[in-house]
């Protein structure tokens, strides 16, 4: 599995041209995207997940340019091959935990994981049946970590999983996503301007802002 970006630039209305570095890992690499609030760390990790199009450059998944890729053909590549973390759970309340992964299954539609192993992986098995909205914090996002994990994607994207956590819980996380990323073959992207996630993953880009 290879993942690459090259010369990736983008620019919000009204907002000067954003430059990125460019990208290139393989499976089982963990790569952290560094940078102050407002540098365009976020708006990178839309570009890589194909949440965003580029002005210009180049997002390649395993020889798939997904940033060509358009409506149904971008939902459903994303929804196989992308696993993203995001910030907040976004869980649907009128869903269970385990029928919030297996809507991961419907979209994707592929078998993907274990969804009970899964579960019982990340130590939230015994929350299968619960309502969301009875979950902790740290359950929840557990729960958004499951469900980017539920189709074995290539690529993993998490944005800041770690900012609203102490340091035991901090690095039970980041150990989560990295051994799961390895279980897997996924390459592991973890976005953040948490320098503790230093200590875990070594390779690491700067985002700044012109």
């Amino acid at each position: 599995m290879r993942f690459q970006t090259q010369s990736l630039r983008f620019a919000h209305p009204g907002q000067p041209m954003l430059e990125f570095p460019d990208i290139n890992l393989s499976s089982g690499d963990s790569l952290l995207i560094l940078g102050k609030s407002g540098s365009g760390k976020t708006t990178l990790l839309n570009l890589l997940s194909g949440l965003l199009k580029p002005a210009s450059g180049k997002v390649v998944l395993d020889e798939v340019l997904i940033s060509e890729l358009d409506g149904q053909k971008l939902d459903l590549f994303r929804g196989q091959h992308i696993g993203i973390v995001f910030q907040k759970p976004h869980l649907i309340a009128a869903l269970n935990v385990k029928q919030n992964l297996e809507l991961a299954h419907f979209f994707g539609k592929k078998q993907g994981q274990n969804l009970d192993q899964l579960l019982k992986d990340l130590g939230i098995d015994k929350k299968a049946k619960s309502a969301v909205m009875t979950l902790s914090e740290g359950e929840a996002q557990r729960v958004s970590i499951a469900r980017a994990l539920a189709n074995s994607p290539k690529l993993i994207v998490a944005d800041e999983p770690t900012s609203s956590l102490d340091d035991e819980n901090s690095e039970k996380v980041i150990t989560l996503l990295k051994a799961q990323a390895s279980k897997i073959g996924a390459a592991l992207i973890i976005v953040t301007h948490d320098q503790r996630v230093k200590a875990h993953i070594s390779q690491f880009i700067e985002v700044k802002a012109s």
